[in-house]
């Protein structure tokens, strides 16, 4: 008989807030993000050095927000906040090439007659600048009407979603 006590490991939730990236090589965290409706969360992760990260942002373009100007908040963007994500996980030594990226969210949240399609925009965009910068979605759980809970473990890559009361890996 085994007397020894069980020896559990503590797992700490760093939330990623709306227009908001985390990033973390720690292998006990898991970074989360809730209330994922039209807007897109965003989970990279390099299997290799375990180093991963995660964007939780509102709208498509910064460029529609300030034409020319200063964007008072890069990561309520896709293309602004993917850029400061990357550049963070490239410092720990995350490899472009070895990143896995998953998604979720883009739902058609308002009952506006698909007028704003900012889900579907949301969507559009995060697949054109992964692809302009020869990267792919590896997961997805994108569209509908539901919001999401999206979460990245450190320790070892696994992305599940939240929507429903069900939960699914990607």
């Amino acid at each position: 008989m085994n007397l020894n006590p069980l020896r559990r490991k503590c797992f700490l939730k760093q939330v990623v807030d709306i227009s908001d990236a985390k990033v973390s090589s720690n292998p006990e965290d898991t970074l989360i993000t809730y209330s994922l409706g039209s807007c897109i969360g965003v989970s990279a992760y390099d299997p290799v050095c375990k180093v991963g990260g995660m964007l939780h942002y509102q709208l498509p373009s910064s460029k529609q927000d300030a034409p020319g100007g200063t964007v008072r908040n890069p990561l309520m963007y896709a293309d602004t906040g993917m850029e400061i994500m990357l550049k963070k996980m490239f410092s720990l030594g995350a490899e472009k090439k070895r990143i896995k990226v998953k998604i979720a969210g883009g739902a058609q949240m308002l009952n506006d007659n698909d007028f704003f399609k900012i889900g579907k925009r949301n969507y559009t965009v995060i697949r054109q600048l992964l692809w302009k910068n020869g990267m792919f979605i590896d997961g997805e759980d994108v569209g509908g009407d539901a919001p999401r809970t999206l979460s990245l473990a450190i320790q070892d890559g696994t992305v599940t979603v939240k929507s429903r009361g069900e939960e699914k890996t990607l």
